[in-house]
């Protein structure tokens, strides 16, 4: 067995050592077959029910606001395995800063420019590590995620507005910082998860194939950072271990409802596991 097959094949706890000096090295890491495919299948399924919710919203654009009352939603980000992989980054005690759906459908995907996640959050300190999980096998083909290794020592920048072509976050970095002969595509298998850092430069192309490309952002924060807003933030849960006092004021973990909510496995009791905030 190759050490490429060997990889593939570990299980998540003999995965787990290794990440964070690749995550040191390159700015980004991949962990394989973290979720099963039941929770994969899901978890598009949750695609499909926010897109009929919210008619007329691009599958690019499911974003954080929508997860406030949505236990589907908080299930998933708190899933232990993905808390696993997140405390390897931000220690024991975990948020949730934000969240996002990014579906690209086949043949009209948009494109997401090179960009630092960064530069967009109102994070203090920037302390919070990116899951970005698969739903679908996610390849150059269908506009798989894209990053400049090593570009997370680059400081943050502020990005400039860019509508000159359809992209999902209307900007982009200034193109000084981008050499493209150093890009690495992110090949991923549905259930396979990267990690990244808020610096790294990255980017992914617009899916012109006739495959979804569908996906699951992370932003998991340690409870010492400040989210820096004047409102209580739509996505900030407590999500495992203690909240520091005095720094976020987090909601409470949705209650299925059936008839309200879109059913799955556990909705009943998912909550139950949400952790003490004293």
């Amino acid at each position: 067995m190759d050490v490429k097959t060997a990889v593939e094949h570990a299980s998540l706890a003999e995965q787990l050592p290794a990440l964070r000096a690749n995550y040191e090295r390159d700015g980004y890491v991949i962990a394989r077959n973290v979720i099963e495919p039941e929770l994969v299948e899901e978890g598009r399924r949750h695609i499909e029910w926010l897109l009929d919710q919210n008619p007329g919203t691009r599958p690019e654009q499911l974003h954080n606001w929508l997860m406030t009352d949505d236990p589907f939603w908080v299930r998933l980000v708190s899933d232990d395995r993905l808390l696993d992989i997140a405390q390897q980054f931000v220690g024991p005690d975990i948020a949730l800063f934000a969240s996002h759906y990014i579906a690209k459908r086949p043949y009209d995907g948009q494109a997401v420019l090179w960009h630092q996640d960064g530069s967009y959050w109102p994070l203090e300190p920037m302390e919070v590590v990116t899951l970005w999980l698969a739903l679908d096998d996610s390849t150059p083909e269908n506009g798989c995620l894209r990053v400049l290794p090593g570009t997370q020592h680059t400081a943050l920048q502020q990005m400039k507005e860019r509508r000159d072509v359809d992209n999902v976050l209307n900007s982009a970095i200034d193109d000084q910082f981008v050499d493209e002969s150093r890009a690495v595509d992110v090949i991923l298998k549905a259930g396979d998860v990267s990690i990244h850092h808020p610096n790294v430069i990255h980017g992914s192309n617009a899916n012109t194939s006739a495959m979804w490309r569908r996906g699951l952002t992370i932003r998991y924060i340690p409870t010492s950072t400040r989210i820096l807003s004047d409102r209580q933030w739509p996505s900030a849960f407590l999500l495992r271990g203690r909240a520091a006092p005095g720094v976020n004021d987090y909601l409470p973990w949705p209650k299925y409802k059936a008839g309200k909510h879109m059913p799955f496995r556990g909705a009943e009791t998912y909550h139950q596991r949400e952790p003490a905030r004293a």
